[in-house]
């Protein structure tokens, strides 16, 4: 005989006497199990960074891809189930591109992640399907308007100054409490991101599986940093705590 619990994990998405969407938690429960992606405003631009964690040194890290460029302005970072993730940022680069070919102009940050969103909620609604396992973080700059958007498996949509997903989510957000502050640059963003993953990894922190991607404010473009820009603002960071010791 099913126990009470069982009778709603079935198949399909729906609600539980007590008005709980099992799946969507297990869907949640996913992303905790993720690495950590963080992101984080600055008065010039807007910074995302993610500990990739490779587990093998047989594997190429260049091959674990946790950040994306959706348009030329938005980029990403995912945490969860990342081909969950993968789907969902070329839904986002579809719709971009519609925008752009419709309008004649850039999409919104804002209006890119609420399509992302209404994705991700039908998936928590209509029979046959199972909710995104993945959380993403989407930055971009439009005008003057520097955005951070967090999404989750229910299709909730959250703009924050500075938050984290993943594992390490609530390391993360402890540090930002204790840290942020809006006068940032983007340089020392880029270093209270690194702050939380040294903090979240406990100090194993390495160059080689940190990806970091930035948006400046007076260019507008989403970029990757060069490994050798990621190795040095890790040195600053490791170079910081042997001083304290």
């Amino acid at each position: 005989m099913m126990g009470p619990q069982m009778a709603y994990d079935r198949a399909i998405t729906v609600f539980s006497p007590d008005g709980r969407l099992f799946q969507v938690e297990y869907a949640r429960e996913a992303v905790k199990r993720g690495t950590t992606a963080v992101g984080i405003k600055a008065k010039n631009g807007v910074a995302i960074l993610v500990d990739k964690r490779i587990t093998s040194r047989l594997l190429e890290p260049q091959s674990v891809e946790k950040i994306f460029q959706i348009d030329d302005h938005i980029g990403a970072a995912a945490s969860g189930l990342v081909a969950d993730a993968r789907i969902l940022i070329d839904k986002g680069r579809v719709d971009a591109q519609i925008n752009r070919v419709v309008y004649n102009e850039s999409i919104s940050v804002e209006a890119l992640a609420k399509k992302v969103c209404d994705h991700m909620q039908s998936y928590t609604q209509f029979g046959g399907v199972r909710p995104y396992g993945t959380a993403i973080l989407i930055a971009g700059i439009n005008g003057d308007s520097i955005s951070l958007f967090e999404t989750d498996p229910s299709g909730t949509l959250l703009e924050y100054k500075a938050t984290g997903i993943g594992e390490g989510k609530n390391t993360a957000i402890e540090v930002f409490e204790e840290q942020y502050r809006e006068d940032l640059d983007l340089k020392e963003a880029i270093l209270l991101g690194l702050e939380a993953l040294y903090k979240v990894t406990e100090g194993k922190i390495d160059a080689q599986t940190i990806e970091v991607g930035i948006i400046e404010s007076d260019v507008k473009l989403f970029k990757k940093l060069t490994s050798e820009d990621v190795k040095g603002y890790v040195q600053q960071i490791i170079d910081r705590h042997a001083s304290e010791k």
